[in-house]
C-alpha cells in the first residue's frame, strides 16, 4: 500500500488545483485586474499592494461568488482530484493555503473532500442586499509573506514533515516553512517559481511521485 512522504500536504488553488486565477473570473477580464494579479504572482509588486485595489475594482455581489465557485468546480487541472484522493489514502492530510476568496473555494474545498477547518482563505463580507462591503483585513493571506505564517500555524498543531505546491511566488514564500516545495507550472510558468523550487513539475499526475512512496 502506499505511504505519504509528507504528512501535511498543502496547495494553492487558483493556477494550481484550478486553471483559472478567481480574481481575474469576478473581474470579466478587466485588463487593469489582470495586470495586477500577474504582478503580484510574478513577486514584481507586494500583495499587500494589489489585493484591496483588485476587490474595490471589481465589488464583487454575493451571486457573483457564488458563481465563481461553480467555475472553480469545473475548472480542476487534470490530475488534481486523483491526486488529492491518492495522499488522502496514503495518510497525508490535506490543506488548501489561497489568497482566494474563502466562499468560493468552499465548493472546491467540499468535492475534493477537504474539510472546512483544512481551508485557509479571505473571507469576503457582504451587506444585506448581497452587495459587496469589504474583505478580512486581517487576514495573513491578504498580505506579503502570509502563507508562510498560516503553514508555520498549521505545523505547530500538527506533527510530521511538510510539503507545499503552489505557481505563484507567495506560494514560494512558504518555501522555508515546509520541508519539500513543489512549483507547479502547468497552468502558469512564473520563472521565479521555476528557478527556487525544490522540485518544478508540469504535470499535476507527476506531483504524486514526490509525495508518496
Amino acid at each position: 500500500m502506499s505511504e505519504a512522504k509528507y504528512r501535511l500536504v498543502l496547495f494553492d488553488v487558483d493556477s494550481t488545483l484550478v486553471t483559472i486565477e478567481g480574481i481575474d473570473v469576478l473581474a470579466g477580464g478587466n485588463p487593469e485586474v489582470t495586470k495586477l494579479t500577474e504582478a503580484a504572482m510574478n513577486g514584481d509588486v507586494p500583495v499587500d499592494q494589489v489585493y484591496a485595489k483588485r476587490l474595490e475594482i471589481i465589488r464583487p455581489t454575493r451571486s457573483a461568488i457564488d458563481a465563481l465557485g461553480k467555475t472553480y468546480v469545473r475548472s480542476l487541472v487534470d490530475g488534481a482530484a486523483d491526486a488529492v484522493a491518492n495522499l488522502r489514502d496514503a495518510g497525508a492530510q490535506i490543506h488548501l493555503v489561497t489568497a482566494g476568496i474563502a466562499q468560493a473555494i468552499a465548493p472546491l474545498a467540499a468535492l475534493l473532500g477537504i474539510p472546512e477547518r483544512a481551508v485557509h482563505a479571505v473571507t469576503v463580507r457582504f451587506d444585506d442586499a448581497g452587495n459587496y462591503a469589504d474583505f478580512d483585513r486581517r487576514s495573513p493571506l491578504a498580505r506579503s509573506g502570509g502563507k508562510g505564517l498560516v503553514v508555520r500555524d498549521i505545523r505547530a498543531r500538527s506533527k510530521g514533515k511538510a510539503a507545499f505546491v503552489g505557481d505563484g511566488v507567495t506560494d514560494l514564500e512558504t518555501k522555508d516553512t515546509v520541508d519539500l516545495f513543489i512549483g507547479f507550472g502547468g497552468v502558469h510558468v512564473r520563472p521565479g517559481v521555476k528557478e527556487n523550487a525544490d522540485v518544478y513539475v508540469t504535470d499535476f499526475r507527476s506531483v504524486l511521485s514526490h509525495l508518496i512512496s
